[in-house]
């Protein structure tokens, strides 16, 4: 096992620094870099921890406070162990965090986390790759499509509204990515019925763009976030392996 090294970091932005976790290998040296985007909890500690197992797979790994405007993470208390109870009520208190994030703020906080990885010892020269988890899937979506000479590979996980008919919708990206795509869709997602999955499908097609698109059948959305009632054991494994099978192909 490769001993791992956790740090919190901050990172420049044209809006203040950023509050992030960094996950890398203990030695030191350079590696292929990763940075993550998360879904609207945030960075807590079961995040960090699938961090960590990126970085013991040999990744340096970079998980910025996307809601950094708001104070450092968490913006919102959270509780241990998110049920469905918990979570309108977080959803209610996250929703001017979640506004305020908009597209073009997005795409320059993701430029500054790219500058970031490009300084940083402990990532290699080159491309990196972009994870990303229910609203994160998106972002990745749109931050390879903003940035296509610094992204190699994205990966999304239970992506909501990542077909729409909103003019920044991020499937609208597809014509500006180079990268390889890999989508891992949640079946039990009202975020994501099976239109969108239809129409993003067909326009990474249309644009050319690497990719696999695949449906979790009978996972709900957030099954990769063990500290939600949405967890499904087996279908976070599978996001695991092909994450891991993205990444080595990439690198």
């Amino acid at each position: 096992m490769t001993d791992v090294a956790g740090t919190e970091v901050q990172v420049p932005t044209e809006d203040g620094t950023a509050d992030a976790y960094l996950a890398r290998p203990a030695d030191g040296a350079p590696r292929p870099a990763v940075l993550c985007f998360t879904d609207a909890f945030g960075v807590r500690p079961t995040v960090r921890e699938s961090a960590d197992r990126l970085a013991r797979a040999g990744y340096t790994v970079l998980v910025p406070n996307l809601f950094h405007r708001r104070g450092p993470a968490p913006v919102v208390e959270l509780p241990a162990f998110i049920d469905g109870e918990t979570r309108g009520e977080l959803f209610r208190l996250l929703r001017p965090a979640l506004e305020e994030l908009t597209p073009e703020r997005a795409t320059a906080d993701a430029g500054a986390y790219l500058r970031y990885l490009a300084g940083l010892p402990v990532a290699a020269d080159g491309p990196v790759s972009l994870v990303g988890y229910c609203m994160g899937a998106g972002l990745a979506l749109r931050t390879a499509g903003a940035f296509p000479d610094r992204v190699a590979a994205v990966a999304g996980f239970h992506g909501g509204r990542l077909a729409t008919d909103d003019p920044h919708s991020p499937h609208l990206a597809a014509p500006r990515i180079t990268a390889e795509v890999y989508l891992g869709h949640a079946d039990q997602d009202p975020s994501l019925p099976p239109e969108q999955i239809e129409r993003l499908e067909r326009t990474l097609t249309d644009a050319g763009v690497r990719h696999r698109c695949e449906v979790y059948q009978g996972a709900a959305h957030g099954y990769t976030q063990s500290d939600t009632a949405s967890y499904d054991e087996k279908a976070d494994e599978r996001h695991r392996a092909a994450l891991l099978e993205l990444l080595s192909r990439t690198f």
